[in-house]
């Protein structure tokens, strides 16, 4: 956390287990505390998986859920990243849209935004699928959000982003990435992004037309990579920042 506030990040996004594990060591006034010192105003949770489905994936699902709202609330969070049906190929989006709406509902009485996020090999791959998805909930405070890889690796051209209503484009991603993903692409895209500006992505067409689309909140960056993994944290949160903020220069 230190790394980050004193890179100039103000925002930082914090996964399920390593947030629990936290929790359970020092519990959540300090963790609020010590996000506060470190000038962390922006908060996002991940990562939330079979929100819609039922049995035991649902009950281990309700688990996370929980968890992730209750340190929403403890936290100040700006946003719950939920995934879609990763390696799934049917979408029931009459079914999704009812249990989007619930978790919208449950989200907002914490103060939080329910983001989620189009991948290109899950159920959502497509800007029309997310669309009807969070269309069909049509709650304030439910939206997507955009990974630059995502959407490059899935084919989606920058030019469809125009499509989205802006209030439906709840937070933003980014990242570089080289011209060939290995095999498979889930693999690419935890081990293989790139810093911004190291690989091939049009990273400033894809800030244009989020800007463009009415996107007014904060940036994200994420890069999961096996490179960066390996730098000392201060290296990694300095390079990390100042390859984003050129790309605001520009």
């Amino acid at each position: 956390m230190e790394a980050a506030g004193q890179a100039g990040f103000k925002g930082i996004g914090l996964v399920h287990n390593g947030m629990m594990a936290t929790m359970d060591e020092i519990g959540y006034p300090a963790m609020k505390t010590i996000l506060k010192q470190n000038g962390i105003e922006h908060i996002e949770l991940e990562f939330l998986v079979d929100w819609y489905h039922s049995g035991e994936r649902r009950r281990q699902s309700d688990k996370v859920r929980r968890e992730l709202l209750e340190a929403a609330e403890a936290l100040g969070v700006r946003s719950i990243k939920i995934g879609p049906g990763i390696g799934e190929d049917l979408t029931d989006i009459d079914l999704m849209v009812k249990e989007f709406t619930l978790l919208c509902q449950e989200a907002a009485a914490v103060g939080s935004n329910i983001v989620l996020e189009i991948m290109p090999f899950s159920n959502v791959r497509t800007i029309d699928t997310a669309l009807a998805i969070v269309e069909g909930a049509d709650q304030p405070n439910g939206g997507l959000l955009l990974d630059i890889w995502h959407l490059q690796r899935g084919g989606i051209h920058f030019s469809e982003i125009a499509r989205i209503p802006a209030r439906f484009i709840k937070s933003v991603e980014l990242n570089d990435a080289h011209k060939y993903p290995i095999e498979p692409l889930w693999m690419d895209t935890i081990h293989k992004r790139v810093l911004p500006g190291d690989g091939t992505f049009d990273i400033p067409a894809f800030i244009n037309a989020v800007l463009a689309a009415g996107y007014e909140g904060p940036w994200g960056l994420e890069v999961l990579s096996d490179t960066h993994r390996k730098l000392p944290l201060e290296a990694m949160a300095n390079r990390a920042f100042e390859s984003t903020m050129c790309l605001f220069s520009q």
